[in-house]
């Protein structure tokens, strides 16, 4: 996968982006030397030993060995892929990531991306041009959006008719079939193919990216369903992805909190008033995935649901979803609304200004979950207070170690009437996260070329003063090769750091092992590393060429070649 991307992009991408930015909105980081530290968010442990090195651009764990750079880290924390650890970066530092036959989706997903658009441009032009079109002008009228807004969220038509966008872009088998691999086309069980969206008001959806890769569609009559949505495709999965995220990051140059609402009209009318962080689900609950890409894009997220017992039960559905997620440096709140009124209506009657305040008074996730809990026993009764610990135990369990699980349970103590002591006896420890097995190693010794090693791996700037090592190519000792290759691609890319220089060994036979050199501590100052390191490799260049002359004078002067004779000759 690495390959797939070109190195000198990743080269770019890890010299702009800070890895403590990219940590510290997931795991709370905190200063302690030159570097931070937080409790790893790996494993389970009271006492802080992961750290973030900013020089190195690389992070570690003592306790569980866990270590990386920012690419690994995304690959860890948030279980992404690598490409899509490389796209999550280059979105926060604003970077594009080069499309190259190799690194493009495949050419079925791609030329699947490209009909959506296709499709989507289709509709839009319905809406300008369709003598139908009137009907669904004047209904998006009515619902209060400007030109501005339809455009920003290309909002479009499809036609009353069974076949016009079959008729519009099928013209062969393989076109059709990517029509009904795209979800715009049915097919019934006679074997008639037909448009799937029809006389409807159409929404496309896109991913974060910004390609079209679905769509919505709401009816104007009282037809049914009133809005449908694509069907799972192989471009398009509802559970993971969000409607209006694109809209919200393209308005937001730093996105500092998103707003989760049901449905599109919501998102667009909050965005027709200048509330333009909402974002809403695609016909499912929250999931863990959506709660996984709002929390990356975001350090708070505040849910939005009606305030009656079909949003109660919603909102504890999305927080019994967020509780592997909780703690680190992201915020969960829920906002109710009044009875009878949704995002859409509560914007017009009251304005955007009120609507703001009721966000900034949302309920907050610990708030209403022992709120909703305590509904369910009688806290006056000890036996109340006892069945509150018994339900609440295993929602706890969920909740990954760390200060903010530590405050629950003293919450959790203070409710039940019962101290800390007596409540950890009868509360499951949290399960660890990717926990890694930890080993003990005996110590390794650091020989010349180990030294070198560590040295250029930890201060790459350091290889700038050395000179031409030609020589070292005929030097037989262990890990010489590995150092040449790391002096030989710091001279042709003088500009990369610690975590570029590891991310150009990641799928390499010894890329774990310069990973494990990277943590290795030194304890002498940049000059004494320069001396060290430049005293190292004219050794080993003494080395080389003490092994070369034993190696020609050991040979009959007779069979020596011509170029081997003067080379003896040179050296005496």
């Amino acid at each position: 996968m690495a390959g797939q991307i070109p190195t000198q992009f990743i080269d770019e991408l890890l010299a702009r982006v800070d890895i403590v930015d990219i940590i510290d909105t997931r795991v709370a980081l905190k200063k302690a030397g030159k570097n931070l530290h937080a409790c790893c968010p790996f494993h389970n442990e009271k006492t802080p030993s992961f750290t973030v090195s900013q020089e190195k651009q690389f992070y570690h764990c003592f306790g569980c060995g866990a270590h990386g750079t920012a690419i690994g880290f995304l690959m860890e924390y948030d279980q992404l892929s690598f490409p899509e650890a490389i796209q999550e970066l280059a979105d926060h530092v604003g970077m594009t990531v080069p499309t190259t036959q190799q690194a493009a989706s495949s050419p079925v997903k791609q030329s699947l991306y490209d009909l959506m658009d296709k499709v989507g441009q289709y509709y839009v032009h319905q809406l300008q041009t369709h003598p139908q079109r009137q009907t669904f002008v004047e209904y998006l009228q009515q619902r209060g959006l400007s030109a501005k807004t339809i455009e920003f969220f290309g909002i479009g038509m499809a036609p009353d008719g069974w076949d016009n966008v079959f008729k519009t872009f099928g013209g062969s088998p393989q076109l059709t079939k990517q029509l009904l691999d795209g979800g715009l086309l049915i097919k019934n069980d006679k074997g008639r193919t037909y448009d799937r969206f029809r006389n409807r008001i159409m929404f496309p959806i896109r991913d974060r990216r910004g390609r079209v890769i679905g769509f919505g569609g709401r009816v104007l009559d009282d037809s049914t369903p009133k809005y449908l949505n694509s069907p799972e495709t192989p471009i398009f999965h509802k559970g993971t992805e969000l409607y209006g995220l694109y809209q919200a990051r393209k308005a937001n140059r730093l996105l500092e909190r998103i707003l989760i609402v049901e449905g599109y009209m919501d998102v667009i009318a909050l965005a027709e008033h200048g509330i333009n962080n909402a974002v809403a689900t695609l016909g499912t609950s929250t999931t863990t995935d959506h709660l996984r890409l709002l929390l990356r894009a975001a350090p708070e997220v505040v849910f939005c649901f009606d305030g009656d017992r079909a949003g109660k039960d919603a909102a504890w559905r999305a927080a019994e979803n967020a509780l592997s997620m909780l703690g680190g440096n992201h915020q969960l709140k829920f906002m109710f609304l009044p009875d009878g009124e949704d995002p859409d209506s509560l914007v017009k009657t009251e304005g955007a200004q009120a609507f703001n305040q009721r966000i900034d008074q949302a309920q907050n996730y610990s708030d209403f979950f022992f709120e909703t809990l305590n509904s369910r026993v009688d806290l006056a009764s000890m036996d109340g207070r006892a069945r509150l610990v018994e339900i609440a135990k295993p929602y706890l369990k969920h909740v990954p170690a760390g200060v903010y699980r530590d405050m629950l349970e003293q919450r959790l103590a203070e409710l039940s009437k019962t101290n800390m002591s007596t409540l950890n006896r009868h509360l499951e420890k949290p399960a660890a996260k990717n926990k890694k097995a930890v080993k003990k190693t005996t110590s390794t010794t650091m020989t010349p070329i180990r030294m070198a090693i560590t040295i250029i791996v930890q201060h790459p700037q350091l290889a700038q003063q050395i000179g031409n090592v030609e020589s070292l190519h005929n030097l037989k000792q262990p890990g010489v090769n590995i150092l040449l290759n790391l002096l030989e691609t710091l001279q042709q890319y003088p500009h990369l750091n610690t975590a570029a220089l590891l991310e150009r060994w990641r799928d390499k036979e010894n890329g774990a092992h310069l990973q494990k050199l990277a943590l290795q501590p030194l304890s002498l100052s940049a000059d004494a590393l320069q001396h060290e390191l430049t005293g190292i490799i004219q050794g080993l260049q003494k080395q080389a060429k003490e092994q070369r002359i034993n190696e020609l004078t050991s040979k009959p002067f007779s069979e020596l070649t011509e170029a081997e004779k003067a080379e003896v000759k040179l050296y005496k």
